[in-house]
């Protein structure tokens, strides 16, 4: 059976006031459900950075190791060096022992400047670490806190929500889908949600732009469906709102 006018209105208006209930309960949670979002993000990225320094940190204690095998390596060579240094026959081998023995002297001290600059940057990065364990640590107690908050609240309105939303899925079968799209688009695009709005004052309780006289006549009649002519929204009359309860305003 076809609907009224007014049978599409009263449909429109019961599915804005059970949005509005939904929507009054999730301003409850405000923005915890993004800042829980956010710091689970930050400990994430934290964990990955530290180990990046960890693994930084390994390959440079395991750069100064090898330094300073090379350096043991030279120390061993050159004993040997000097040894035949005492064993040469002529001045020719007396000088290519001597060249090899200041190679391995350059080298040592190549390695000992490297396993300073090694321990310079090894010291920076261990801070860098610290601060970013302090940090880790900071954020898994906010994250812990704010998730519990969030966890809290959910689980006193979780129970209604879902309720709710069931009565909204079951009162969008009472809409055409014409006009569910509308309502959609409109609720869509407005900042408090509010598709359908009523007259108060003798103005649109939408965008608070006065409503002429005639214009209130025909909406009271119920008789079409009337937009507001400066926001778009659905309007309809104050009776509507004894006769359905009136769904509070989502700043």
């Amino acid at each position: 059976m076809e609907q009224t006018v007014e049978q599409k209105l009263k449909a429109l208006y019961e599915l804005q006031t059970i949005h509005t209930k939904i929507d009054r309960i999730r301003q409850v949670r405000g923005e915890l459900p993004m800042e829980v979002n956010d710091l689970e993000d930050e400990v994430a990225g934290l964990e990955t950075r530290i180990q990046k320094i960890k693994n930084d940190l390994d390959d440079l204690e395991d750069a100064v190791v090898t330094r300073k095998n090379l350096i043991k390596e030279a120390q061993a060579n050159t004993k040997r060096y000097e040894t035949q240094l005492n064993e040469v026959k002529n001045n020719r081998e007396y000088d290519a022992i001597s060249k090899e023995i200041e190679i391995q002297g350059l080298d040592v001290q190549v390695s000992e400047k490297k396993i300073k600059e090694l321990g310079y940057e090894i010291a920076t990065k261990t801070q860098v670490y610290e601060k970013a364990l302090a940090d880790l640590e900071d954020r898994r107690k906010d994250f812990e806190l704010k998730k519990a908050e969030l966890g809290t609240i959910t689980g006193e309105t979780e129970k209604e929500e879902t309720e709710l939303t069931g009565q909204a899925e079951q009162a969008k079968k009472n809409i055409e889908e014409r006009l569910l799209f509308a309502y959609n688009r409109l609720r869509g695009n407005a900042k408090n949600g509010l598709a359908v709005v009523t007259i108060e004052r003798d103005a649109c309780s939408g965008c608070f732009n006065e409503i002429p006289p005639q214009r209130q006549a025909d909406i009271r009649q119920r008789k079409k469906i009337i937009v507001c002519e400066h926001c778009g929204r659905i309007l309809v009359d104050e009776q509507m709102v004894l006769e359905n309860g009136e769904p509070q305003q989502v700043a």
